[in-house]
């Protein structure tokens, strides 16, 4: 599958993705910083003094785990439904299609992209939380593991929404009506151990949710939600995106005109 050819055909793919978002670093990698620096001085210094501690750490502790995690979805998320849909617009993805590159090499080369995108950012929102609050790692081998399968996971999701988006309008859809209002409801500003019975029950509904504990899990030791429940979860996301990510190259569904 990867020999040399589909190898430097993989890498050509993950060199032009990273390419992309570095040459433009003032719109795709300063952006997150500057926007998390506010969540940190608005929500941690002058809300989180008010709120006190959450479950026994500063609210500033607490939400710094989401605020990461929050930034690594959303940039995963945008960098490949932005690449993408731009490939399928410009049609050069057809040139792709018909050449002798597999499937899973032209998949894995945006994923990477995308990956790469989401962890960077993730690091710089990070570097950037150290001016507001000590961290400290309970576990840095799970902090990895679940930022890379989450990074993948939301990768895979904007590759199949640019499969399907007919517009560039098409492609702000789903950030804006589906991943924002279940970020903010996924446990970034709060433990959903302060909600009444009945939308705890709903909240476990939200995929996010266990992604954002098992992200703060690692740095904290505390989780609202069963840790290899969560990973479970985000392996059940990667198979069944991935598996509808290849099924739509392989048939050309939304991409040859």
């Amino acid at each position: 599958m990867f020999s040399h050819p589909n190898f430097i055909a993989f890498k050509s793919i993950v060199h032009k993705e990273i390419s992309r978002y570095t040459r433009i670093w003032v719109q795709t990698l300063l952006p997150p910083s500057i926007t998390m620096t506010l969540y940190f001085v608005i929500f941690g210094n002058l809300i989180g003094s008010r709120i006190g501690d959450m479950g026994g750490y500063s609210y500033m502790e607490f939400i710094v785990p989401g605020l990461i995690m929050m930034s690594v979805i959303t940039n995963s998320y945008s960098n490949v439904v932005s690449s993408f849909f731009s490939a399928k617009f410009q049609r050069s993805i057809e040139e792709m299609l018909v050449s002798p590159i597999p499937n899973i090499v032209i998949l894995s080369g945006y994923i990477i992209g995308g990956v790469s995108r989401g962890m960077l950012t993730g690091l710089i929102v990070t570097t950037v939380s150290m001016f507001f609050v000590d961290i400290n790692i309970h576990n840095l081998g799970l902090l990895v593991i679940v930022v890379i399968l989450t990074s993948i996971m939301f990768s895979l999701a904007g590759f199949v929404n640019a499969v399907f988006a007919k517009t560039f309008d098409d492609i702000s859809i789903i950030p804006t009506f589906v991943l924002t209002p279940l970020t903010y409801l996924g446990g970034v500003f709060y433990s959903i151990q302060l909600l009444p019975d009945l939308w705890q029950s709903v909240s476990l509904a939200n995929p996010i949710l266990y992604m954002v504990n098992a992200f703060r899990f690692g740095f904290l030791g505390t989780s609202d939600i069963d840790i290899g429940i969560a990973i479970a979860l985000i392996i059940t996301f990667i198979v069944g995106l991935g598996s509808v990510a290849m099924y739509l190259l392989k048939n050309g569904i939304g991409l040859r005109s």
